[in-house]
């Protein structure tokens, strides 16, 4: 288990790696000035020339990259002398809109799509798994065709539409819920909640009518294994058999996507977000594409790129926790 975990530390390191060596050739070397994308849609003269001098777009592109490798690991210096602004860890950026560094930005928004998407992915694995495993419990019934009608006509419906939908339907309508505003969890956790359960069914909602398809698809192949019959055979009850060696052995399809997906939704439901008026991370990447903001937009893609590649590290040590089949 040590060396596997190694073993993937190492890869992972170069994954990050790699990355951060694809995002400075697309944000660095490719635009016609770079310090002009960085500096945004309200640059002047002036402040372009102070920009340019901050990145050091004069110095060899070797040294360019090692600077931007080593900000976000260590911190950097943008400028020199009394004008220079200090980045600390991690740096993934300077942000001349906001005047502050892409780090504090995201840090500040952060808590929100957390919030936002560990509670859908709550909400959507209830959902998912439940419809699953009961539609594979009566495959070729009644039941089963209607939850996979209901789980094709949801997945079939933008987020954007079912988020309007439930809005016009829950708020304006009803009046059942407030419309949805951040609280912070610490402050008044019910008010946390119930701002954030229209967002989270609108993406549990998206998420869980293809996960009903998936864990339905694993729970038929696992329950025709042989050592489920066996289980049987044993007299061990029904709900055993399930979930104990049923499910577990149909999880491992179920947790790869899992982790592909909350990786991606921890940078920000980018469409969610603007929609419910949320500030996380997806709101503040939207807002950087409007102001032409390339360091917020560079942040945000770094951050993405971690949480998907830190979620794909722990599914794999997942795997060995959840399907007693595989070992290290």
């Amino acid at each position: 288990m040590i060396l596997y975990l190694g073993r993937r530390l190492l890869g992972v390191a170069g994954i990050l790696l790699a990355i951060c060596a694809i995002t400075f050739t697309i944000f660095y070397l490719l635009p016609n000035d770079p310090a002009a994308a960085a500096c945004g849609k309200t640059c002047s003269p002036e402040r372009l020339a102070d920009v340019k001098a901050a990145m050091g777009l004069d110095r060899p592109v070797w040294e360019q990259f090692l600077t931007y490798l080593g900000g976000i690991f260590a911190g950097r210096d943008y400028g020199s002398g009394p004008g220079a602004v200090h980045c600390g860890f991690p740096c993934l950026g300077y942000s001349y809109e906001y005047g502050v560094p892409v780090w504090d930005l995201l840090a500040d928004r952060l808590p929100v799509s957390v919030s936002l998407a560990l509670g859908a992915a709550a909400l959507w694995l209830v959902l998912g798994l439940g419809a699953g495993v009961t539609s594979a419990l009566h495959k070729g019934r009644p039941l089963d065709r209607t939850l996979m009608v209901l789980s094709v006509g949801t997945a079939s419906l933008p987020v954007y539409f079912t988020s309007i939908m439930l809005i016009w339907g829950v708020v304006r309508t009803a009046g059942l819920l407030p419309y949805p505003a951040y609280h912070q969890f610490t402050d008044n956790p019910f008010e946390w909640a119930s701002n954030l359960l229209l967002p989270w069914t609108a993406l549990a909602l998206l998420y869980a009518a293809m996960y009903a398809r998936q864990s339905r698809n694993s729970m038929i192949e696992a329950m025709a294994e042989p050592y489920i019959r066996t289980a049987r055979a044993k007299g061990l009850p029904p709900l055993t058999v399930t979930v104990k060696h049923g499910l577990r052995s149909g999880m491992t399809p179920i947790l790869t996507i899992f982790g592909m997906d909350l990786g991606g939704l921890l940078a920000g439901a980018v469409i969610t977000e603007s929609i419910f008026g949320l500030p996380g991370v997806g709101r503040l990447f939207y807002d950087g594409l409007g102001r032409s903001d390339q360091p917020v937009i560079l942040g945000v893609t770094l951050l993405a790129a971690f949480f998907i590649v830190a979620a794909n590290l722990m599914v794999d040590l997942l795997y060995a926790f959840v399907d007693p089949r595989v070992r290290y």
